[in-house]
């Protein structure tokens, strides 16, 4: 309809010499590989009988379903939502099964992957973005917020303010630069330094193992565990023409667990003196450093911790 109309506008790019979608292709694969990958281990003690989403609740999910890019299989929102009353019954069932199981099925490891160059021109590889699109049902998962509400000891979200129901840009900004804070802090000091990190591939390379170990520690239960470990092992995406790739690294940023997975793994990173505040949106990390806190520990200090 809109390209009837005339609304839309479509961006074309030329073709660059040497790049190709499946260079491409291989390019991704290769930030998302690590050569010293360790299996996770799947606990022992997971029901196989519990229920763990209704049908009614399968109904909500999909009747609020917001116009979104279609999965691989290329079944758009509004058919969900339409049919939300049919395909609430065997899609939670398929969910219970898969639960239980600890088994994902194959077609939600599978990603599409879109090229998306930060400037009108690239000659190179490094500069594309890479959005993957995953298998729509795979978003529907939402069960592991809760568990952010008490977080185990070692891990702290109150300093995140990303992908959660409760965080925004706006809480982000308010947290960094709440002025009465602001304004206490440089009362009994000359000045706050604040450092802006943005760390590159932040969701690309997150390993695997490293994840599992943290969500050991959530509350959540040993079923659904076992479900993220499954879905996380023998990923693999692709563009739309090119061989699929497997990857080792990565939480799959535009799947359900995704964002939330990645809250999970920097949960324990915070600064080493008490009274440098840390705030996170994402992957974006900001550090304030009054002028008291050099004394005891440096900002190449903090920045090093950081890196580690």
């Amino acid at each position: 309809m809109r390209e009837v109309t005339g609304r839309s506008v479509k961006q074309t790019l030329d073709a660059v010499e040497g790049i190709t979608v499946q260079v491409l292709n291989d390019h991704y694969a290769t930030i998302s590989r690590d050569r010293e990958y360790q299996v996770s281990s799947k606990k022992q003690t997971a029901s196989s009988h519990s229920i763990h989403i209704t049908e009614e609740e399968v109904f909500r999910i999909l009747d609020r379903l917001k116009p979104t890019a279609t999965g691989l299989d290329g079944i758009p929102a509004w058919y969900l939502r339409l049919g939300a009353a049919v395909f609430s019954a065997p899609i939670a069932d398929l969910f219970n099964r898969s639960m239980s199981a600890g088994v994902v099925p194959i077609q939600w490891k599978k990603a599409i992957s879109t090229p998306v160059p930060n400037q009108p021109s690239q000659v190179t590889t490094g500069p594309y973005r890479s959005l993957q699109c995953c298998h729509g049902r795979s978003r529907v998962h939402k069960h592991i917020y809760p568990a952010l509400q008490e977080p185990p000891e070692g891990l702290d979200f109150n300093d995140q303010f990303g992908f959660r129901p409760t965080g925004s840009t706006r809480a982000a900004l308010i947290a960094l630069g709440l002025q009465h804070i602001v304004l206490s802090i440089l009362s009994t000091n000359a000045y706050v330094r604040v450092f802006a990190l943005d760390f590159s591939k932040a969701f690309d390379t997150v390993r695997h193992a490293v994840l599992m170990e943290k969500m050991a520690k959530l509350c959540i239960s040993d079923e659904f565990y076992n479900w993220i470990k499954d879905f996380f092992d023998n990923h693999s995406h692709s563009g739309k023409i090119s061989e699929q790739a497997d990857i080792h690294v990565s939480v799959i940023q535009r799947s359900g667990l995704g964002p939330v997975s990645y809250l999970v793994m920097a949960a324990d990173l915070r600064s080493i003196n008490g009274k440098k505040r840390m705030i996170k949106f994402a992957d974006d990390t900001y550090l304030k450093v009054p002028e008291e806190c050099t004394c005891t520990t440096t900002s190449v200090d903090e920045l090093e911790n950081i890196q580690d």
